[in-house]
């Protein structure tokens, strides 16, 4: 297994607006069509941290939004660098409230926008713009991210989600024909709050036990699992504390572990990556009595799913990613994009000199290096979170720790995905960071270490 594809299988950095309250929901939008002569279209789609990432066009802006189908609405943060040229119309205040420990944060409400996904356009589309500067998810993904969509166009269109082939297909359902496949399954779904739910099996120590989970591709986990001791639904003691993601309203953490076997219908993945999150953090999640956990990215890529909201169903087919191993991160450490910095690097410029001659000696062409040095502007990654008494936390580093090279290279030569997938290597791989804190420029050795023995 490569070791990006290692790096994505076990990323936990989780975009969690799973549920999201909304104190006022009154007016009716447009909907979404494909206009084009197949009344269906491909659009390619980037995937970061088991997350989909899409380019949609709102009022003519061309911008990059999650794929989530764990959202009712459609979201807009990071607003402030695209404010002049959105025009946001009819802006209406609402709160909005979602996965963590804080409070409902400010937004408003926004219709008659013109959003598209390829040929798929709404001309009437509702946006819910949020303004909160701590509510933006680029630092950790390493690229600009502008906002969430899901239900509004999943209830209108067919959508094939390709993970291995890295697009979607969006089709209008009267248009869509069925092909047979005997290698798929077709799982019913069940919806609560326009968020659609799956039944599946998971087997904690010998006990296998049904469960009712949310699909959500706005999560970059595997599973997540809410415990609940009459079910049998709780941690072994292979596990350890973490951090999980963040929310709308703040950080979620919890404990990470493993489970013998997951299941979806015939398809059976074994000790597969699962989260049990903090009771505090994921109570609003818990109105929905019957569900037990969440269904996220690093398994529902592992399959091509083609979700019909109109006939409740979706049908999944594996697909290359299905076997791969599912891995942690060993380090401890979470980075994030954190500005930029001054790099000085060597600008070399070649010289060819057909005149210059030694002592008459030597008649070919003589080559001179003439070396100087230019500033650029890098990116900088910090260190966000640190796992309490991980190989990284034992080796003095801290958050806020601004890692200058990996392993002798420097870290401006790498994306954030880049860097982070080396802390997910086997057990016993040795890291050498150069970090500056406070000016201080220093090195520290570790070895990543085994997180389940």
């Amino acid at each position: 297994m490569s070791r990006i594809n290692s790096y994505v299988m076990g990323r936990f950095l989780n975009i969690l607006l799973l549920v999201l309250c909304f104190n006022s929901l009154g007016y009716s939008q447009g909907k979404f069509t494909v206009k084009n002569k197949n009344k269906s279209d491909k659009v390619s789609f980037k995937l970061i941290n088991n997350l989909i990432i899409i380019p949609v066009k709102i009022n003519d802006v061309e911008l990059s939004f999650i794929l989530d189908t764990g959202v009712s609405k459609t979201i807009i943060f990071n607003y402030s660098n695209i404010s002049d040229s959105l025009k946001i119309k009819n802006p209406e205040p609402i709160y909005i409230r979602g996965l963590g420990e804080g409070d409902s944060v400010e937004a408003l409400k926004s219709k008659n926008n013109e959003f598209r996904i390829g040929a798929a356009v709404n001309f009437n589309q509702e946006l819910y713009v949020v303004f909160n500067e701590n509510i933006n998810f680029a630092p950790r993904l390493g690229l600009a991210i502008h906002g969430i969509v899901g239900y509004d166009l999943f209830k209108d269109l067919i959508i094939e989600i390709n993970y291995s082939g890295k697009y979607i297909k969006l089709f209008e359902p009267e248009k869509f024909e069925y092909k047979n496949c005997k290698k798929c399954e077709t799982l019913p779904l069940e919806f609560y709050n326009k968020k659609p739910y799956v039944d599946a099996l998971v087997k904690i120590e010998e006990k296998s036990i049904p469960i009712k989970l949310l699909i959500d591709t706005g999560g970059s986990d595997a599973l997540w699992l809410f415990e609940d001791d009459s079910l049998g639904i709780k941690h072994n003691d292979k596990y350890f504390i973490d951090f999980l993601g963040h929310g709308l309203s703040g950080s979620v953490y919890g404990k990470r572990s493993i489970v013998k076997e997951f299941a979806l219908n015939g398809f059976v993945l074994k000790n597969a990556n699962v989260a049990f999150p903090d009771a505090s953090s994921i109570s609003f999640a818990r109105q929905f009595k019957e569900r037990n956990g969440s269904l996220a990215g690093n398994i529902l890529k592992r399959f091509n799913i083609l979700f019909n909201y109109q006939k409740r169903i979706i049908i999944i087919k594996k697909n290359s990613l299905f076997k791969q191993e599912f891995s942690y991160n060993k380090s401890g450490i979470e980075l994030e994009h954190n500005g930029v910095r001054f790099v000085e690097e060597v600008d070399y410029k070649v010289n060819k000199d057909n005149n210059l001659v030694d002592n008459d000696i030597y008649t070919e062409n003589r080559i001179v290096f003439n070396s100087s040095y230019k500033f650029s502007l890098k990116p900088a990654y910090a260190i966000a979170e640190l796992r309490e008494n991980s190989p990284a936390h034992k080796a003095g580093l801290l958050t806020g720790d601004i890692v200058l090279s990996i392993n002798g290279k420097s870290t401006h030569q790498f994306t954030l995905q880049d860097i982070m997938q080396r802390f997910y290597d086997k057990e016993g791989t040795k890291i050498k960071l150069t970090v500056e804190r406070y000016g201080h420029v220093f090195s520290v050795t570790f070895r990543l270490e085994k997180l389940f023995q």
